[in-house]
């Protein structure tokens, strides 16, 4: 008899050894009226990361996710569905497109939590009201606003069945770094909506800050709120050792504060966020590709970042431009930028919709006015798409822009942005008068810098 239960256990033991964890997850669903044929799976840990899923004739769909998240964003044209799908669980949703509010439907192994989270948004959503009119509020009242929030998700949350204790307690910990990171917005905020960018709140405001821990990594994978206050504390930290030393560079103090944590993984992401688009704006890309891949160890990160660096290294000063060809001239005609050749070019790439770049063209103006007669030719590059074509030229006549108009024939997939791997705009280039590269990144109109660059050039 011992002998038969010792074989029962060892069979029972060789068989828990030989079944594998599940590394997948299963989507499926049915959307009905759509415009377009696909929806769209971004892991909310990182967003570069997404999965496009093609939808049948009748709108059904079925796929197989392998990503390293738990948390998704489902984007189906303008609709915005958060949903939680951890290795091993199925979800199926349904909804009509044209109203997915009262429509949409989340059923699956995990329908209790996924309800859950569609009900918490549209409570922290109607609680909000207007974000301008919250952020306006005195200190006390913001609190009281934000606390008042903060208790009313926890509540929905303690009456949800089906949430299994130990997401609820994660859900928990995000709730109130949610509260966490609202509160340390206002100042922000708070400064932009009164128009007041010196605000400071009062001294003890984000007392229930102090203490927290920056490396805990299971709130770092899951909570969205927790990883947006890291990087600000971070940030943080780089803005007074900025203030303590000007002469060094923000960019690369970044790099050195978040290279100075201990959890690797934390740091993985914090290093590849940043580079992902702060390698194609620096001034110091030796020094800051140095750090990146000195500190990285994520293979994956490393091996875009390092074909980055690879791709700025060609757009180095003195390198010959990435060319435009025939891009239409609002003035009338194509232009490309061989037809410049002869005076320096300064560049300015942006879009209608765009405000940064709107809030820049009074110091272009200003900019263009003062080296009216000098050789140089101020070169206005517009990304918007076709159907946006019209607000483009009534933009130039309304806002009485001046220098070269232009219009780039792909928007952002542009072979000019491309070969500029432009990621963010307004971005300003500079180019001497053989058509080369004085800089890729240029000061920006509003900052004094350009004035001094451009007098140095003897225009």
């Amino acid at each position: 008899m011992k002998k038969i239960c010792l074989l029962v256990a060892i069979v029972a033991m060789i068989s828990c050894q030989q079944e594998k964890p599940i590394n997948y997850a299963i989507i499926s669903g049915k959307i009905e009226n759509v415009k377009t044929k696909k929806l769209t799976l971004f892991s909310q840990y990182d967003t570069s990361k997404k999965v496009d899923i093609s939808l049948a004739e009748d709108g059904t769909f079925v796929d197989t996710l392998k990503m390293d998240s738990n948390f998704f964003v489902l984007r189906q044209d303008n609709n915005l569905i958060e949903l939680y799908a951890p290795n091993g669980s199925k979800s199926n949703i349904s909804y009509n497109a044209t109203k997915k509010d009262s429509t949409l439907q989340i059923t699956g192994s995990l329908s209790a939590i996924n309800n859950y989270l569609l009900a918490k948004g549209k409570l922290s959503k109607e609680l909000i009201g207007d974000q301008k009119e919250m952020f306006l509020k005195d200190e006390a009242a913001f609190k009281e606003h934000i606390l008042k929030i903060k208790t009313a998700e926890e509540d929905l949350l303690f009456k949800t069945d089906g949430i299994s204790e130990d997401f609820s307690n994660m859900e928990k910990n995000s709730i109130n770094y949610e509260y966490l990171a609202t509160l340390n917005n206002y100042k922000t905020y708070h400064g932009y909506y009164s128009k007041n960018r010196a605000f400071e709140p009062s001294e003890n405001f984000l007392d229930d800050l102090k203490g927290l821990v920056l490396e805990n990594e299971k709130d770092f994978l899951n909570s969205k709120f927790y990883r947006d206050i890291v990087s600000s504390k971070l940030r943080d930290k780089t803005s007074d050792l900025v203030k303590q030393d000007s002469t060094i560079s923000r960019d690369i103090t970044y790099l050195k504060v978040v290279s100075e944590l201990n959890n690797q993984k934390i740091k993985n992401k914090l290093l590849y966020d940043d580079a992902r688009y702060g390698i194609t704006y620096t001034d110091n890309l030796e020094e800051y590709y140095k750090l990146f891949s000195k500190n990285s160890t994520d293979e994956e990160n490393n091996t875009k970042i390092a074909a980055d660096y690879k791709k700025l290294k060609s757009l180095a000063k003195g390198s010959p431009s990435p060319k435009f060809t025939d891009y239409e001239n609002n003035a009338g005609g194509k232009m490309s930028l061989e037809d410049l050749k002869g005076s320096y070019v300064y560049i300015d790439v942006w879009a209608t919709w765009c405000g940064p770049c709107i809030a820049e063209i009074p110091s272009l103006k200003k900019v263009e006015k003062e080296f009216h007669n000098k050789n140089i030719k101020f070169v206005s590059v517009s990304i918007d798409t076709k159907d946006a074509y019209n607000k483009w030229k009534k933009m130039i006549v309304d806002r009485e822009l001046g220098g070269i108009q232009l219009l780039a024939e792909n928007a952002w997939k542009s072979q000019f942005v491309q070969d500029y791997m432009i990621k963010g705009i307004p971005r300003f280039i500079l180019l001497d008068a053989e058509g080369k590269i004085i800089s890729a990144n240029a000061p920006r109109p509003s900052n004094k810098k350009l004035v001094e660059t451009l007098n140095s050039l003897n225009l």
